[in-house]
């Protein structure tokens, strides 16, 4: 697994061993990366949370791009370690919470990536819980058949990859 675009593009990600952590594949990154820059345009400055990080890779991605911080949010120790070592490797501006994400409160963020363990609910409780600025942009992962709508967002787009479903979700204001 690596950094698709940006200043670290082509790095790899480290990853922990075991099928606790299930880090989106590089061909559903991309394609979500695609959808927030053309609606995004930029990610220069942007304040991004990334919850249920594991790996970091989402976050890592918009760091890459461009993004000013990056607040991660997991508690699996094994993913604890392979983030830190992936902010470490990258030099990255973050910060990590080893917490579960379903109770951190924090922001505002302009951009937040969720991607909770399947059929669990965890996602839009975790997202609900954040404060989010104006226009705001959310991406939910989710399983292909669970409802990815949540109160105070309207649903962008939605792209289905295997067993996983993409949500991009825009805070309404």
């Amino acid at each position: 697994m690596r950094i698709i675009s940006g200043k670290w593009r082509g790095r790899p990600i480290k990853a922990p061993t075991g099928t606790e952590t299930r880090p989106t594949s590089e061909r559903a990154r991309e394609a979500l990366f695609s959808m927030l820059a053309s609606r995004v345009g930029s990610f220069e400055g942007l304040r991004v949370c990334d919850l249920f990080a594991g790996t970091g890779a989402l976050g890592l991605e918009a760091l890459s791009r461009g993004a000013a911080h990056c607040t991660f949010v997991e508690q699996d120790r094994y993913a604890l370690e392979a983030l830190k070592a992936n902010i470490a490797a990258f030099g990255a501006d973050a910060t990590v919470r080893a917490q579960a994400a379903e109770h951190f409160k924090g922001g505002p963020f302009d951009l937040v990536f969720a991607d909770p363990p399947y059929d669990s609910g965890l996602g839009h409780r975790a997202l609900g819980g954040l404060v989010l600025a104006p226009g705001a942009f959310a991406s939910l992962e989710t399983s292909r058949v669970e409802s990815s709508g949540l109160p105070g967002f309207e649903i962008e787009a939605e792209r289905k990859y295997g067993k996983a479903k993409i949500t991009l979700l825009r805070r309404i204001d």
